[in-house]
């Protein structure tokens, strides 16, 4: 029915069409996340409200921001893109997020929470400032509605002077449950069972702000969509507006209803080599180590079960804090609590870190505060694309003062780095991708800035591998370059701050290659080149290229943009 769909014939639509409509969309989205991987539930979930927005405005005319983004797949589907979801996240295939590049429809690129208002102000002012007419719609989840970017957004919407649409979509979660005060006031509104007059009194909070707040709605339901987005873009005229809307996340699909924690992502369904998540490793060691230290405990932001916690939680719930999308506050929590005598750890993916990154400068390494912090998703994470290639972190947290940054090679010196972790006292991250596919036989004591030898050589040159990826990738090569005579020595180079000075001093290699899943800018290869640069000794760095990497296949990408294991294998074999 929706196959090159236009915006007319959408308007054209009956209620009982545009019914039928949602269920075709549906069906496409849950067959398209099922063969290639996604965001399942939180699509499910905003059917109905995407295709009441494209019903009663005129997109591109009108602009349509998605907060995260992840929910977007009903947008694209509607705008012309529906035959592209046979390759959706795909290398070359449509993103799983908005992408201006993409289409007209997607005014703005996102893929991290909270940004929704701050950018729907920035062109609703840029609007203004040119003299046009024309809707602006920030679509919000309550899980992002907890991130402070929101709140400085608002603070400063009556002083922009300019008219917005803010849709909050209230489904009760982020990935986790959605916690916290504003969680909490949220739940009072939509379930006060007084007249809606009552309502829109206790939502004062909001007209402080300079939004008109217009009650609760079920944003499941089409034609209530219709309805009463029709009464808002009138509002619109005359002010901002914000819209509380309920949905259900997964809906229409039992599975995704009953379980939406669970179904929020999915990967694609290729085999792969079996493998162990180190967020699973992560969760089983803490239990562990807080057995018999009363002084551990564990921060997340909104991601219990996807960093392996939720053993943790129910275990030390006293210990056990999750803060919701704040990343910067959760940084700050662990530092005072470390003032105090804690232990606390902060499990959080490599791409979200970069959010606390003035936390961890100034509250956590500024004051030599023992917060571990456990950076999952590190190196490419794959079909999610851009924003949440986790390929940045090695080269942000190299610059800081006071913080040692810990690279394991497999699970096993995962736990051992956790295990050392216990005792230390100093700021530490503890860096590793989604899953371990590789155990390399043996973890020697772990020591603060020591590295070991995976593989002795013929005293020509040397491979430095940080993390699982790099160094397996390192083994393949120079397997391969051995067939041509030239024997490589293979380092485990598992801290990449403090360097080992001792081993890097007693190499007789001339030759020294580096092999990391980061980008080359600021990373372990640019280290030991600035290392090595007043001596004879010719280092060659394989690392990530200078750009932003695409969605795509963690093997393909990681070819493609610069740790291919037939380049470095080529490049050692001509050293003999």
């Amino acid at each position: 029915m929706f196959d090159n769909i236009t915006g007319a014939q959408l308007k054209a639509m009956n209620g009982e069409q545009l019914e039928a409509l949602c269920e075709e969309l549906r069906k496409k989205i849950i067959k398209s996340v099922m063969e290639n991987g996604g965001h399942l539930s939180s699509n499910l979930g905003m059917v109905e409200l995407t295709v009441a927005l494209h019903y009663v405005f005129d997109f591109p005319e009108d602009k349509l921001i998605f907060d995260v983004g992840h929910q977007c797949y009903a947008h694209k589907m509607l705008t012309g893109r529906e035959s592209g979801f046979a390759a959706l996240r795909r290398r070359g295939g449509l993103s799983g997020f908005p992408k201006r590049e993409e289409s007209a429809y997607d005014c703005y690129n996102t893929g991290h929470a909270g940004t929704s208002i701050s950018a729907a102000l920035g062109i609703a002012k840029a609007r203004d400032l040119a003299g046009r007419n024309f809707n602006v719609i920030a679509v919000i989840g309550d899980g992002s509605f907890n991130n402070g970017l929101v709140y400085e957004a608002l603070v400063s919407l009556k002083q922009l002077d300019t008219n917005i649409l803010v849709i909050l979509n209230d489904n009760g979660m982020s990935i986790s449950p959605t916690v916290g005060s504003m969680h909490e006031y949220l739940e009072a509104l939509k379930n006060d069972v007084e007249e809606r007059y009552h309502k829109n009194r206790r939502a004062g909070i909001f007209e402080r702000f300079g939004l008109e707040y217009d009650g609760v709605y079920n944003g499941n339901d089409v034609n209530e969509m219709i309805n009463e987005l029709k009464l808002v873009r009138e509002k619109l005229k005359h002010g901002s507006v914000i819209m509380h809307v309920m949905t259900k996340k997964g809906k229409g699909y039992s599975f995704c209803e009953d379980n939406p924690e669970a179904t929020h992502g999915i990967g694609d369904r290729k085999p792969i080599a079996a493998s162990v998540e180190y967020s699973q490793i992560l969760g089983e060691k803490l239990c562990e180590l807080a057995r018999n230290n009363d002084k551990i405990v564990a921060v997340t932001a909104a991601m219990t079960g996807s960093l392996g916690l939720s053993g943790f939680f129910s275990r030390y719930p006293e210990r056990s804090f999750d803060v919701g999308i704040c990343e910067e506050h959760a940084a700050v929590l662990c530092a005072a609590m470390a003032t105090q005598g804690f232990k606390p750890y902060f499990a959080v993916y490599s791409t979200f870190l970069q959010r606390s990154f003035d936390e961890i400068v100034t509250d956590v390494c500024g004051q030599n505060l023992p917060v571990t912090f456990c950076v999952d998703r590190a190196g490419i994470s794959g079909a999610d694309g851009e924003t949440h290639q986790g390929v940045f972190d090695l080269s942000y947290l190299s610059m800081i003062p006071n913080l040692t940054i810990a690279v394991p090679k497999d699970k096993n010196e995962f736990a051992a780095m956790l295990e050392f972790s216990a005792a230390y006292n100093s700021p530490l991250a503890i860096r590793y991708p989604r899953n371990g596919v590789h155990t390399f036989g043996k973890t020697t004591e772990i020591e603060a800035g020591k590295w070991e030898v995976l593989r002795e050589g013929d005293d020509k040159v040397a491979i430095l591998a940080c993390g699982e990826r790099a160094i397996r990738r390192a083994v393949r090569a120079a397997d391969i370059a051995a067939e041509s005579g030239v024997f490589a020595k293979i380092i485990n180079a598992r801290f990449v701050k403090p360097l080992d000075d001792g081993m890097l001093a007693s190499l007789k290699e001339k030759y020294i290659v580096t092999v990391e899943d980061n980008v080359l800018a600021g990373g372990f290869g640019s280290l030991i080149a600035v290392r090595f640069s007043d001596s004879d000794r010719r280092v060659k760095n394989f690392a990530y290229c200078d750009k932003f990497i695409e969605h795509g296949g963690v093997g393909e990408l990681m070819d493609d943009y610069g740790l291919n294991v037939a380049d470095i294998a080529a490049y050692v074999a001509g050293l003999k």
